[in-house]
Order: C-alpha cells, then sequence, then structure tokens
C-alpha cells in the first residue's frame, strides 16, 4: 500500500508542472512566464498587422504618385488652420513627386521599424501613432479614421511596450 501512494504521488508532481496537464502550473514563475509568452504572441501579431499595414500604405503612395501626384490636391481643402492649407499648397504641392515618395519611405520605415521588434519597434510605435496625430490636423474628415485608429494603435503599442524592454531584434 506505501508503495503505491509514493508512485501515485510521483505521478502527480510530474503533471502539476506539465504542459498536459489541464491544472495550472503550481509555480508563481511558471505562470508569469506563460503570461509573458501570450503576451509577446500578441505584440508580435500586433507589430506584424500593423506594419505590414503601413508597408502596404507606402506601397499606395507609391502608386498614387506613379499614376498622378495631383491626386494629392485638395488632400487639405478642410485643414482646421490656414498654416496647414497654405503649407499643403505651397511646399507638398509644388513638389507633390518628391513629397509623395517622402510620405511613402517614411510609412515603410514605420513598417519596417514595427516588424523588426526590440528598440526599433518602440520607435515604430510611437512614428505611427505621431503620424495619426499629426493627420488629424487635416480636417474632421480624417478623425473618423483617426480616433479609431489611434484607439486600437495606443492599446497595441502599451500592449507591446513592456515585451519591447526585453526583446532583441530578430
Amino acid at each position: 500500500m506505501a508503495g503505491r501512494s509514493s508512485v501515485v504521488a510521483v505521478s502527480d508532481e510530474r503533471d502539476a508542472g506539465s504542459r498536459h496537464a489541464g491544472t495550472e502550473p503550481r509555480h508563481p514563475r511558471a505562470q508569469v512566464s506563460s503570461e509573458r509568452h501570450r503576451e509577446g504572441r500578441v505584440s508580435r501579431r500586433a507589430r506584424s498587422v500593423v506594419g505590414g499595414f503601413f508597408l502596404t500604405m507606402g506601397g499606395v503612395h507609391i502608386g498614387i504618385v506613379a499614376a498622378g501626384p495631383t491626386f494629392y490636391g485638395r488632400f487639405a481643402d478642410a485643414a482646421f488652420f490656414s498654416f496647414v492649407r497654405t503649407g499643403w499648397s505651397e511646399i507638398f504641392m509644388a513638389s507633390p513627386v518628391f513629397w509623395g515618395l517622402c510620405l511613402a519611405l517614411g510609412e515603410i520605415l514605420l513598417g519596417t521599424c514595427l516588424l523588426l521588434g526590440g528598440r526599433y519597434a518602440r520607435v515604430g510605435w510611437v512614428g505611427v501613432i505621431t503620424f495619426h496625430l499629426l493627420l488629424m490636423l487635416f480636417g474632421l474628415g480624417t478623425w473618423l479614421w483617426c480616433l479609431p485608429a489611434l484607439a486600437v494603435l495606443v492599446t497595441l503599442a502599451r500592449l507591446s511596450w513592456s515585451d519591447l524592454e526585453t526583446s532583441a531584434v530578430k
């Protein structure tokens, strides 16, 4: 009888730490590690989706420049401040091919930073959030996109931020 109970006890201890046991690990470090791993997966997925989106939008701007950069012409018409409207018409539209390609390059760089991870991803998160805040200067219509986008981006950046402290560039 005594031999049988020790076999059961050893079996129970092995199952308690096993992934396949169906119960949570008893050791608190194992639970924290499991939570970090789950957050890391979500963080990587968020960076991949947002980074991929910004790479795609960079490509869209290259397409706009190739098709006809005059498409950008009326973008700032509803801007809140006159300096935005004036700057857009006198600076951006003075050389829309150059500035459109700069915009594409900026979005591609931000997307790439997010995809690289680590410290670069922090730069990427700050950049995409700043990009959307500045985009709001172009009028109420852009707010329909920017407010929900910022809610998602800030949430994802906060979720990823702590994972990026220790992660290396992959």
